[in-house]
């Protein structure tokens, strides 16, 4: 390779540009911020993932919240079958249900290390499912009957706590198993993730779904619209073009917050 073939200029150790045989990658200088986090947290989560998990958060937050003050007033439809009636009350699996909150914090950050490409398919499955989610929560309310918890031990307190802040509503699809089962699927085919972890999430997973059971915060069929709603979503990302148009937003975040832009001629 000749020196006309290879340019490489590198100005303050952020600003570079490199040109070989016409193919040019341009990046430019990051902010302060973005030196900041690239110094104490980019190892731990890239900047890209900081981007998916923050907007995942926000967007799940306004999808399930922002459904329940819309439709607070409205009628809630009820699909309890009879096996749901059969499924016992059990309060002490609320430790499983509130313990998937660390189990999806580890998970997500976990699949935004696999790279960016996988980190915005993933992105783009979590997004096209929320906005599935809003489309059933407000075409299809639903709600539940939920049992009287007595009892001042640590479980039935628990108990009592998520049924006074999560009312019963937005039941279907269940995002609950939906998340559960994403943390699955999205480390499922990794080369970094051991073995005995997948196996571990899969497992976590399926627990996390009986406990939505056992609770009474959810219904077989809201678990069953929340795995497949999952399993689709993940194969519509990964089968299609949409991920480019998140992509895209994604850059354009990440460009305003961190000062980081990469053009490829």
């Amino acid at each position: 390779m000749t020196d006309s073939e290879k340019n490489v200029t590198i100005t303050k150790d952020v600003f570079l540009v490199i040109e070989i045989q016409g193919w040019k990658t341009r990046m430019t200088q990051q902010n302060s911020f973005g030196r900041w986090y690239q110094r104490f947290l980019g190892k731990l989560i890239p900047e890209y993932g900081a981007i998916t998990l923050a907007i995942g958060f926000m967007f799940n937050s306004f999808v399930y919240w922002g459904t329940q003050q819309l439709m607070g007033n409205q009628y809630h439809y009820d699909f309890t079958a009879s096996f749901d009636r059969k499924v016992p009350f059990v309060k002490e699996w609320i430790v499983i249900y509130i313990g998937c909150f660390l189990f999806w914090a580890v998970n997500y950050v976990l699949i935004a290390r696999e790279g960016k490409e996988n980190c915005y398919r993933f992105a783009t499955a979590d997004i096209l499912s929320r906005i599935i989610c809003a489309i059933f929560f407000i075409v299809l309310p639903t709600t539940n009957i939920r049992p009287e918890v007595i009892g001042t031990d640590v479980f039935s307190v628990w108990m009592r706590f998520i049924y006074q802040m999560d009312p019963a509503t937005n039941l279907f699809p269940s995002i609950h198993c939906l998340v559960s089962w994403f943390c699955f699927i999205g480390i499922r085919k990794s080369k970094k993730v051991s073995t005995w972890y997948k196996v571990f999430s899969c497992v976590m997973a399926l627990l996390i779904c009986a406990s939505t059971q056992f609770t009474k915060q959810h219904y077989m069929i809201d678990v069953v619209g929340g795995l497949v709603l999952a399993e689709v979503c993940f194969w519509i990302a990964h089968h299609s073009q949409l991920v480019i148009v998140i992509s895209k937003l994604y850059d354009s975040i990440r460009r305003w917050i961190f000062g980081i832009t990469v053009e490829n001629e």
